[in-house]
């Protein structure tokens, strides 16, 4: 279908329900899905070097236009508030403004993230046509970094164009960047000219060690660097307050340290732990449903909305449950014993899951390395065992903790190691056990 036949099917309306957006609450006691974070297609036109799901070709099963719109039905049906579009980059296909109408007409709202590689004047319009409300371009660092990390000559100039030909189409534009060690330094003189370039928010989120991320590891943040990260990320608070944007933490920025209420100020709340399968859902292209976007595989991915439906799934998987089960007992390492653990439960899942092989140890936090600073010692990761390179995979990494004083970490060596630990479907709760090298496969991480 091309572009100008996808507009000539939209229905020619006046107005469109104002959405939702992820916001709504209901009274019920169940959890709702509030927000669902939609691959449309797991096509895309750049080759990111931290890509999780590794995208670049479509998925030979994706859903057909009808069944998409059959979804959006579901997902309405289901209560949920806002849907965020992404891919790959969702705009490879030409019916996802009908998509996008679809959503709008059913009373939710509909936001979409792209790289904007190759986001024209021309896609723009029909988006704004279409009725999307928001679009938040992928943008990494300063030129140099955000090249390298998008895997394309040109992208950091393509994706300010991106964001000048939405806004002259008539939508409102946001910014997300991730944070590594590629772009480390590169956010403050980078905020000044997204909002020169009239972005009205920023979510800011750490690279995190799956797909892509995974085979190229010395790109990722030591834990150890937070504390040098959170005081870049107080001074960018401050300065967007003068600008008049809005910062908004993703899940995996935190947590609990002095920085935490001005950074999440907009979110107007302390980080409450992970909302995978509890306020949010991920859907990948074919279909299948998940209880995380950033997150796959067979710990994560609950069922098929081809063969299964909606209600089933988001209420009785126990992959799709898992988060809302978990108790104290399932945290270990550090988390289990910090004094934010009951409101906490380790943070994001897809941070540190990937990491480690199993949720419940993060060493990915301010307030962590902030007590091991205190301590006099700090924590990095070390690869141990490489991923298979699937979509959303991951390898296994150890936690090394050590003396911060360079001359006693090199005379007395680590203080302790902490090993990677079998997944969820070796032991589904608890705090697992280290995993054996005859539970790897060819080598491998086994999900």
């Amino acid at each position: 279908m091309r572009l100008k036949d996808a507009r000539k099917r939209l229905p020619i309306v006046t107005a469109l329900p104002k959405g939702r957006g992820r916001k709504f609450m209901t009274s019920e006691g169940a959890p709702r899905p509030a927000l669902a974070v939609w691959e449309f297609t797991l096509a895309c036109d750049h080759r990111c070097i931290h890509c999780g799901p590794r995208a670049g070709e479509a998925r030979p099963d994706e859903l057909s236009t009808d069944e998409a719109l059959r979804l959006v039905d579901d997902l309405a049906e289901a209560g949920v508030g806002e849907v965020v579009l992404i891919g790959g980059e969702a705009y490879l296909r030409n019916d996802f403004i009908l998509v996008i109408r679809r959503i709008r007409e059913r009373g939710m709202s509909c936001t979409m993230t792209t790289g904007g590689l190759g986001l024209t004047k021309a896609r723009a319009e029909a988006m704004v046509e279409a009725g999307i409300q928001s679009v938040s371009v992928s943008i990494d660092g300063l030129e140099p970094a955000h090249d390298k990390l998008r895997n394309r000559e040109g992208s950091w100039k393509r994706a300010f164009q991106a964001m000048r030909n939405l806004r002259e189409a008539g939508s409102k534009v946001a910014v997300n960047s991730q944070i590594n060690r590629v772009n480390f330094g590169d956010h403050e003189p980078l905020l000044e000219l997204i909002a020169e370039a009239g972005a009205h928010s920023w979510q800011l989120q750490i690279t995190v060690a799956h797909g892509n991320a995974a085979d190229n590891a010395d790109i990722i943040l030591q834990p150890y660097m937070f504390l040098e990260l959170f005081e870049q990320l107080d001074r960018i608070a401050d300065r967007a307050q003068e600008l008049r944007m809005r910062i908004w933490p993703a899940n995996n920025l935190g947590y609990f340290g002095p920085f935490e209420a001005k950074l999440r100020r907009h979110q107007k709340l302390h980080y409450k732990g992970c909302s995978a399968g509890r306020t949010t859902i991920g859907i990948e292209s074919n279909g299948m449903l998940k209880n995380c976007p950033s997150l796959g595989g067979p710990t994560n991915s609950a069922g098929s909305w081809r063969e299964h439906g909606f209600d089933p799934i988001w209420q009785g998987a126990e992959e799709m449950t898992y988060i809302r089960r978990r108790t104290l007992d399932d945290l270990w390492g550090y988390c289990r014993e910090c004094y934010y653990a009951e409101t906490c439960m380790s943070g994001c899942t897809a941070a540190n899951e990937p990491l480690l092989g199993r949720p419940g140890n993060n060493p990915f936090c301010h307030h962590r390395a902030i007590e091991m600073d205190r301590m006099g010692m700090r924590e990095r990761i070390e690869p141990m065992i490489p991923a298979k390179g699937v979509p959303f995979d991951n390898g296994l990494f150890r936690i090394i903790r050590e003396y911060k004083d360079e001359a006693r970490r090199e005379a007395e060596g680590p203080i302790e190691v902490t090993l990677p630990r079998v997944s969820r479907l070796v032991e589904e709760m608890g705090s697992g056990r280290p995993i054996r090298d005859d539970e790897l496969v060819d080598g491998y991480a086994p999900f």
